[in-house]
């Protein structure tokens, strides 16, 4: 039989039959195991370092939960100190108040003036409980004032008005510090100079100002030139005799050095007495500089084609009666801008004065 198959296939002997293989694990089936394997151990690992970032979140963010609690109770305890030092030390006297203490007064008086003027203003007044207090052709409210305030700047210019009024209160004021300050020095160093401007400043310190405006009238006519030497006159005794009594402050132990030292007399006014009678003079023209910008109010209501003194004379005789209220807070904090200018300028040039404070 084995012949015949030789004989059907060409009569060659027939080659052996190869062996299949044996069935076993396949190479791409481990492959992929181990893929997943690794694949697993990347997600276990990736979770679990997920796990634990959660978990440093959770206990930083209860760190810093705590720790805002505890800057809260420190600021409140702070808070709780100020107050209590702040009135623990009310009455007490001389005691001086800290920068807050003073801001928080200050608002306090403040909001009581407001609160004052808005309840006087108020229509619940009288027997019928629709009167004012306040007339409102004497006095509006707060809202009507303050209310007023774009009509005064647009319609009736009230900054070209505020600088020309400035313009003039640095013209005089300026003149009467030329004047006054070399005076009162020399007034200050040489006695005898000062008695004989004695008379002249205590006329120009006890004159009433209104006073001046017809003389000033009289002798500089009433355009500009009478605005500017109304405030010269009004501020140059005021000037020489500060400028003169800060001279005259000075220790003697400041000169008895200088002279033992070989300095002349012309030293001793120039190195000694004038620069350490400065810081007077400056805070004197400092506080003398409000009260020129207030008196220019009674020059400018003289023929004066711009200025607040004639804004002011305008809106009490045709109104809004409302511009005159308006217009004096306006002048209080243009005032109070100034000095604390010049408040900065006496800290920066006499730094070794005030640095002490």
């Amino acid at each position: 039989m084995t012949e015949d198959k030789g004989k059907s296939n060409g009569g060659a002997p027939s080659a052996p039959e190869t062996a299949a293989p044996e069935a076993g694990p396949d190479k791409s089936d481990a492959g992929q195991n181990t893929a997943r394997s690794y694949t697993e151990e990347q997600a276990e690992a990736a979770l679990a370092a997920f796990e634990a970032e959660q978990k440093n979140e959770t206990v930083k963010g209860g760190g810093d939960k705590k720790q805002a609690k505890e800057d809260r109770g420190n600021i409140f305890s702070i808070l709780i100190s100020m107050v209590r030092g702040f009135f623990s030390g009310f009455f007490k006297i001389r005691n001086q108040p800290t920068v807050w203490g003073r801001l928080f007064m200050a608002s306090t008086c403040l909001g009581l003036l407001l609160l004052a003027w808005y309840l006087a203003s108020r229509p619940w007044w009288g027997p019928d409980g629709d009167e004012r207090l306040l007339n409102k052709m004497a006095m509006g409210s707060p809202e009507e004032v303050f209310g007023s305030f774009h009509s005064l700047w647009f319609d009736r210019a009230l900054m070209r008005n505020l600088i020309a009024s400035l313009w003039r209160v640095f013209q005089g004021f300026g003149l009467a510090i030329i004047v006054g300050v070399p005076l009162g020095i020399l007034g200050g160093t040489f006695r005898r100079i000062d008695a004989f401007f004695a008379p002249v400043s205590i006329f120009g310190r006890n004159v009433p100002i209104a006073a001046l405006v017809p003389l000033t009238m009289l002798f500089f006519g009433i355009d500009e030139g009478q605005k500017i030497a109304f405030i010269f006159l009004a501020c140059v005794a005021f000037i020489m005799f500060d400028a003169s009594r800060a001279v005259a402050d000075v220790k003697e132990d400041y000169l008895d050095t200088a002279y033992t030292l070989g300095a002349s007399r012309f030293q001793v006014l120039t190195k000694v007495l004038i620069p350490l009678a400065m810081p007077a003079i400056v805070n004197s023209l400092r506080l003398m500089l409000g009260l020129a910008f207030g008196y220019i109010i009674l020059a400018e209501m003289v023929n004066a084609e711009a200025g607040i003194g004639k804004l002011i004379l305008i809106s009490q005789r045709r109104g809004p009666k409302e511009h005159v209220y308006l217009i004096l807070f306006i002048i209080t904090i243009v005032a109070f801008a100034l000095n604390y200018l010049i408040v900065g300028l006496q800290r920066w040039l006499f730094a070794w004065k005030y640095s002490r404070r």
